[in-house]
């Protein structure tokens, strides 16, 4: 087990090249697998989830290479997967699980799918639910809820489905699948969730059609390998964004990052609590708008986030919660409760580590409450292999006095595998040990 430890720092500087979107890059190897052709993935992420969705596609038949840092992705087309030999195991990743869930219910063949402890805790019926009204079949644990799945699928059917949350991995899993039947399948949601399927379908050249919280994708249509860049994550660059944002005299710039409307609802509450945002040489990409970001210290003021908002930065409200322990007043955030069945239970993790420094935190049944203005101080922390409680811990740990232990440090490699390099390059102070 990894031990990260972090010193207080009293600046930040830099020019930082965000690792690549995390999100993008697992629906660039699964759809690109469904192309004909190849298809080239450059700043793919190399990390641990998106590595295992390469693993999982290979295992399927798909050849892929890497040369230069290019991923290339040769795609043999909607029938052109193989029956695997092997167990197809996605590790920590619930993006993988759900998206090769829905890729497996197109296939004529039976495979099985599993994943870590943490996968295997986390609800899968809002997927195999709906794989079986289109005619798959799925079997797994607690009726057809948890991992692992065994799913054999083909002769799917379309249909319009509403799903019970705002989840791009739900509404990708059904939109992947949908590209096996015949006609246009469509899914509804009570929010926009991420687009990021939907955008890549349409550059592979699938008719895709959004009115509103609806999606229909027609189904049986032919795609031929093209050429994807992959933009910066926001998600990733959240860490940065705030830990800019929260140290005395700092100042970065993050280059290329993804500005898809639907990821940068951290920056709109940062900028909203005072955050010193800017953004420069937007472009679009495939679909994808990108550009580049500056963040200098600011003073930042308490506010309240909820409703639709949570949606679009669902993943970043742990370094949220960070931000707020250094504004004025208090931050509540609220219809959040889809953090308690993420990598880990994150309210109750948030509530328990973040206290362990000094932050002022209270559990709500659906969020919390930080109140913002206490000093911290260094402590013993552990990341409960979460890799986002992880990266906000070390963030924390740049304005606690002392230094910062957080136990189980290598699940940053998760989303952010050359996160303690960055660290380094932006003025930080840190090391890392061995514990058993």
């Amino acid at each position: 087990m990894a031990v990260l430890i972090v010193s207080k720092s009293n600046s930040l500087d830099g020019c930082v090249i965000v690792p690549g979107d995390k999100s993008i890059s697992h629906r660039a190897v699964i759809i690109g697998s469904l192309a004909q052709g190849e298809t080239r993935i450059a700043n793919f992420l190399a990390s641990a989830d998106c590595l295992k969705t390469i693993d999982c596609v290979r295992k399927l038949g798909i050849e892929i290479s890497c040369q230069d840092g290019i991923i290339t992705v040769y795609g043999r087309g909607l029938a052109g997967l193989r029956e695997p030999r092997d167990m197809l195991d996605v590790g920590n990743s619930g993006t993988t699980i759900r998206l090769m869930s829905g890729l497996l219910a197109g296939q004529p063949f039976g495979s099985f799918i599993t994943g870590d402890e943490s996968i295997r805790s986390r609800p899968m019926d809002r997927v195999t639910k709906p794989l079986k009204q289109m005619g798959a079949a799925v079997i797994g644990r607690k009726q057809d809820s948890l991992a692992p799945l065994a799913i054999r699928g083909g002769n799917l059917e379309p249909i319009s489905y509403c799903t019970e949350v705002a989840s791009a991995q739900v509404k990708s899993a059904i939109l992947i699948a949908g590209l096996f039947a015949d006609g246009w399948t469509e899914v509804t949601e009570p929010a926009v969730s991420r687009n990021h399927t939907e955008l890549m379908l349409q550059g592979f050249g699938v008719p895709v059609i959004t009115d509103g919280l609806s999606v229909r994708v027609k189904g049986r249509q032919t795609m031929y390998g093209c050429d994807i860049q992959v933009p910066g994550d926001m998600s990733t660059a959240a860490f940065l964004i705030a830990a800019a944002t929260i140290v005395p005299d700092s100042k970065l710039v993050l280059k290329n990052v993804g500005l898809n409307p639907s990821r940068t609802g951290i920056i709109d509450v940062l900028q909203e609590m005072g955050g010193n945002i800017t953004i420069d040489n937007k472009q679009m990409k495939m679909g994808e708008l990108v550009g580049d970001i500056t963040v200098e210290t600011a003073r930042l003021s308490g506010i309240k986030v909820a409703g639709d908002l949570v949606v679009r930065l669902i993943d970043e409200i742990p370094i949220l919660a960070v931000a707020a322990a250094f504004a004025e007043g208090v931050t509540e955030i609220r219809d959040a409760a889809e953090l308690r069945v993420k990598e880990s239970n994150r309210i109750a993790v948030m509530v328990n580590e973040f206290s362990k420094l000094g932050i002022d935190i209270t559990e709500l049944p659906d969020g919390l409450r930080i109140k913002g203005g206490r000093p911290l101080t260094g402590a013993v922390c552990s990341s409960h292999g979460d890799h986002r409680i992880a990266l906000s811990l070390a963030v924390a740990g740049l304005m606690a006095e002392g230094k910062t232990s957080i136990m189980q440090a290598e699940s940053t490699a998760v989303s952010f595998p050359n996160f303690n390099q960055v660290l380094a390059e932006i003025g930080v102070d840190w090391s890392v040990v061995n514990s058993d």
